[in-house]
């Protein structure tokens, strides 16, 4: 049932290929554009209606991002060979958990729901991830693996225009949380059988006897993963900020200006172009190149909100940030194939958790500096700094840690 066919047609595994894509951008687009962001764009709804101050939207972050960091860990130390279930729960619980922040009213409960959807979020983004990138990596076509990573980009963009036609509308945020709980239930429907087909069903023997042979790594294998990790965390720290507070921070700056509500949208299209056009790059070269590339963008996207704090600023600074945000994940979601192969999942689950941490570490620094500085200057410059030695470490990687061979 859940076996490809043997020899298929190239024409065939090309429309697999893209059937497998499809699931997992819509995947994403449930877990992290919606399970995750819909409370960037619903914040200031929040705050304008009363129903909570900054602090406690700080908070809320900090408890998702604290999930996402402990549903990483999980996936880290726990090795699946199935991982299609944990998906799908995953899911289910992203569409009862969004659903439950616009039908429940109490702080207490809704830090408790954003804690568990960073942790259904984490379990649903490992394991899609994995699963979609090794079924590409048996149909040969590695090369698609950006599309998946289109999906947070696209739940985010229209997660925040359909955000500003609800404001429009005059919703009340609890409405905005259903309608959202209402749309992931719609796209996992969609989603739900495809996860059924498994490419590489026929040769899991030959994976594992493959997976043994690659379970002792040498001390500079070791090296440079745990390099990798670090390095991988600062970016989650650097975009959380202007990612968390961007609407908030533009709404400061723009008093009754209409273009607050199209920033965050701005940011969730330059996602999906980004992981679009990584579909373009080459699979087999330096990824680690193209991540330090990438920190240096999302830096100069970070420091522009900065420099620049007008209508114009602030769409080169959501477009920066978001053009190589999921393109970031995906070329050190490919590091992590090629560092463990077959095991590649619980490094995966590792880096993520490590880029949790700084997700964690984000949202309270900037409350807390606004208080004591009464602005969002001070919290943006540290995220610069941050993503400007991530950069620095990848680069360093790529000359102390040269590849002897291309590899996936």
């Amino acid at each position: 049932m859940n076996a490809a066919a043997p020899n298929p047609t190239p024409q065939a595994g090309r429309a697999t290929a893209w059937k497998v894509c499809l699931a997992g951008m819509l995947a994403l687009s449930v877990a992290m554009g919606i399970g995750r962001f819909a409370f960037t764009p619903l914040l200031p709804m929040m705050l304008h209606e009363g129903s909570l101050n900054l602090q406690m939207g700080g908070w809320l972050a900090t408890a998702n991002y604290l999930g996402y960091f402990i549903g990483a860990m999980l996936c880290a130390l726990r090795r699946s060979d199935k991982p299609v279930p944990l998906i799908r729960g995953g899911l289910v619980a992203t569409i009862l958990l969004t659903l439950g922040m616009g039908l429940l009213h109490d702080d207490a409960m809704w830090l408790g729901l954003r804690f568990l959807s960073g942790v259904a979020s984490a379990y649903v983004f490992v394991y899609t991830a994995g699963w979609c990138l090794q079924q590409l990596t048996q149909l040969k076509h590695p090369e698609l693996g950006g599309v998946i990573f289109c999906g947070p980009g696209i739940g985010i963009a229209v997660s925040g225009l359909l955000t500003g036609a609800m404001v429009t509308a005059g919703w009340l945020a609890a409405s905005g949380w259903i309608a959202f709980g209402l749309i992931s239930l719609l796209l996992t429907g969609l989603i739900w059988k495809t996860f059924q087909f498994d490419a590489g069903h026929a040769q899991n023997g030959a994976s594992t006897a493959h997976a043994d042979n690659l379970r002792q790594e040498s001390p500079e294998q070791k090296r440079e993963v745990r390099q990798q990790v670090v390095a991988y965390g600062m970016a989650g720290f650097g975009y959380i900020i202007t990612a968390t507070f961007l609407p908030v921070i533009a709404r400061q700056a723009l008093p009754g200006s209409n273009w607050p509500d199209f920033f965050w949208p701005i940011f969730g299209f330059g996602v999906a172009l980004g992981a679009f056009g990584a579909t373009r790059l080459p699979v087999h070269g330096d990824q680690r190149r193209l991540l330090a590339c990438s920190y240096v963008m999302q830096a100069a996207g970070v420091a522009l909100s900065i420099l620049l704090p007008n209508a114009i600023g602030f769409a080169l600074s959501c477009l920066l940030l978001g053009l190589p945000f999921t393109a970031i994940t995906l070329f050190a979601m490919r590091e992590a194939r090629r560092l463990r192969q077959a095991q590649a999942s619980s490094l995966m689950g590792l880096m993520t958790a490590a880029y949790g941490i700084g997700q964690i570490a984000g949202p309270p620094l900037a409350t807390a500096l606004v208080r004591s500085s009464g602005s969002f200057t001070p919290s943006l410059c540290v995220a610069v700094a941050a993503l400007l030695l991530g950069a620095l470490l990848y680069y360093r990687l790529t000359l102390s840690h040269k590849l002897a061979s291309k590899a996936a």
